[in-house]
């Protein structure tokens, strides 16, 4: 028997499944691979932020942004985690690397789950570079 190989997937790749922006093919590509997609279950809250955001600087319409948190929530394209399971581990990498605790869980659950984090966001990537937590790292542009 084969173990399905996994991936942690974040907020800024969860919506350009979405939404067209830079990036959106290369994301679509990770939403097509027979890889499990996982991630702490407050990715949900940070996708709905996401495109809150995008409503209040009007890069879209609410009905829009509407439509893509059904259809996201209706898929479940992504395992989710209890975010209280990664919270140590989570807070730990988040004092010793300087980055955020959200950023940290996504950590925590790819480390956990012994996969990798597919992310956009270029923030991260450079706050992790040089870091025994690069490794961890598939930034989406290396997809």
């Amino acid at each position: 028997m084969t173990t399905q190989a996994k991936l942690v997937v974040d907020a800024s790749v969860a919506v350009k499944w979405y939404v067209p922006e830079t990036g959106s093919d290369v994301a679509a590509a990770v939403l097509a691979r027979p890889d499990a997609l996982l991630a702490p279950e407050f990715l949900v809250a940070e996708f709905g932020n996401v495109l809150w955001k995008k409503v209040r600087r009007l890069e879209m319409d609410r009905s829009e942004a509407e439509e893509i948190i059904d259809a996201f929530l209706s898929s479940r394209p992504v395992d989710l985690r209890p975010v209280s399971h990664f919270l140590p581990a989570a807070f730990d990498i988040a004092v010793r690397w300087s980055i955020t605790v959200y950023d940290a869980l996504y950590l925590a659950v790819a480390v956990a789950e012994s996969s990798s984090l597919v992310t956009a966001d270029e923030g991260l990537t450079r706050a992790l570079r040089g870091t025994v937590l690069e490794d961890v790292l598939f930034p989406l542009t290396c997809v």
